[in-house]
């Protein structure tokens, strides 16, 4: 395999994990909402651990997009 290859395939694995971010805040969110549905009073308690959450989820997101294009223009 030349090498070129090989970073394309490593920059293609290090984008699942921005799908996968993604889909961790629609997790994240899915689930706040199914307990806000059921108990609506502790609701605005967890709405800020929501968006850390979702902060955190979507910071995993970018540094995958960080080291797919470092593999692309740097390697």
């Amino acid at each position: 395999m030349d090498l070129s290859t090989l970073k394309f395939l490593g920059a293609g694995l290090a984008c699942l994990g921005m799908g996968l971010a993604a889909m961790g805040v629609g997790t994240i969110f899915g689930n706040y909402l199914s307990g806000a549905l059921r108990n609506p009073s502790a609701a605005d308690s967890q709405f800020a651990r929501a968006f850390i959450g979702a902060a955190l989820a979507e910071g995993l997101g970018i540094f995958c997009l960080v080291v797919a294009l470092i593999l692309l223009f740097v390697v």
